[in-house]
């Protein structure tokens, strides 16, 4: 069980912490993008967003009116449209992985109010939750910024270019959404549902302590670049040496490395002997 799960820590921090950003190629096309490309951008950005789809989902796994789920994404949409507007017009920054950190703490507190946790585990009553989404979502936008503002955008057209990219972003919104919706309403009418749907929200605590994890992996790499490789390739070894030293085989070899050997001796002229 400790191999697979250091497997799974090793698969999350060598290729996902360094995921969900914005890659060269996007910089690149950004020094000649036209405003309809930072559209696309943004409904990529937002459908690929595993973070803030996690959140979305949670919000509507129980919600089963039109007006409720219309209600909790417009103060979700609300909520992100105003920092990643006006973060982004201001130049207001902070490490994108602890920002991201933060939005993964945001996925576990849904998950967990989903299975009415504060009642049941903390005996308190829930912050109302209205609130709560429109401020986790001024968080999940401020996120948004992080990543728009590692493209070269030019103090020219800025401004339609942040709301081009934050209309992408709503589009994936009602996209990624629709699925969601289509899954979660053909599943309620299934008998499964009241007997997973438990263990759906449990998951999806998991999935954000995970989260939370990779994402401060990530900071440690830009706050403390000497303690890791040089490289990316070499960050891969390390963390397969670290599994392979999981096994029984490596755990036998360390223990035979480590292993106290009896103190040999001789008194006078007697055969050596050890205590």
């Amino acid at each position: 069980m400790k191999p697979i799960l250091l497997s799974l820590l090793s698969f999350f921090f060598t290729t996902s912490a360094f995921a969900h950003g914005m890659s060269e190629e996007d910089k690149a096309k950004a020094l000649e993008a036209s405003y309809w490309d930072f559209v696309e951008l943004g409904a990529s950005h937002m459908v690929t967003g595993y973070d803030h789809l996690l959140f979305l989902f949670g919000v509507i796994f129980f919600l089963t009116k039109f007006k409720d789920i219309v209600k909790f994404i417009t103060a979700f949409t609300i909520g992100h449209s105003i920092t990643l507007i006006f973060a982004t017009l201001y130049h207001v920054q902070a490490n994108y992985y602890l920002v991201d950190a933060v939005i993964a703490l945001t996925v576990m507190y849904k998950g967990f109010d989903n299975l009415d946790g504060f009642k049941k585990y903390l005996n308190v009553k829930a912050p109302n939750l209205l609130w709560m989404v429109f401020a986790f979502g001024l968080i999940h936008g401020f996120g948004l910024s992080t990543r728009l503002q590692m493209l070269p955008l030019a103090e020219d057209g800025l401004v339609l270019r942040i709301l081009a990219f934050n209309v992408g972003v709503e589009l994936g919104q009602i996209a990624a959404l629709s699925i969601m919706l289509f899954v979660l309403s053909g599943w309620r009418k299934s008998a499964s549902f009241a007997k997973f749907s438990k263990a759906a929200n449990a998951l999806l605590v998991f999935a954000g302590f995970m989260l939370l994890l990779m994402q401060l992996h990530g900071f440690q790499h830009t706050k403390y670049p000497d303690d890791f490789p040089l490289n990316q390739d070499d960050h891969s070894h390390v963390h397969a040496d670290m599994e392979a030293a999981a096994t029984p085989s490596a755990l036998e070899g360390y223990q035979k490395k480590f292993e106290v050997k009896p103190d040999m001796h001789s008194h006078g002229e007697g055969a050596p002997h050890a205590h």
